[in-house]
């Protein structure tokens, strides 16, 4: 069983910043890619952020030079560092990874946390 658990999310001023994390715990062999996904109300789920298990990077255009992933392959963790936050980046958040665990490959989903920015 694989578990992805994330935290930072909150209430932030315009131009504020927030730090999320994702933790992957569980039965894993290895972490292929992870990253970050955001649905606002009444829109798609859509991808904010992925990085490759050799730190290669993609991101959205709406939170390039704003937002960085990152990752720390000895916790199985990846970050989303949001600067410059403006109303338009509120959402639920989602971390994704494709995970190796003992059986199977497959893509697993956190539980979502909530960022809301403020005008």
């Amino acid at each position: 069983q694989v578990q992805l658990v994330e935290s930072g999310g909150g209430f932030v001023q315009a131009g504020g910043s927030l730090r999320l994390s994702c933790a992957a715990s569980g039965s894993i062999f290895r972490i292929n890619a992870m990253g970050w996904y955001r649905q606002a109300p009444g829109k798609q789920r859509e991808l904010v952020a992925k990085i490759t298990s050799g730190g290669n990077t993609n991101y959205a255009d709406s939170v390039k030079g704003r937002f960085t992933i990152s990752r720390d392959n000895a916790k199985n963790t990846v970050y989303l560092q949001m600067n410059s936050l403006k109303p338009e980046d509120t959402a639920d958040f989602y971390c994704n990874a494709n995970i190796n665990s003992y059986h199977y490959t497959r893509d697993y989903w956190g539980q979502g946390t909530q960022v809301t920015v403020s005008s």
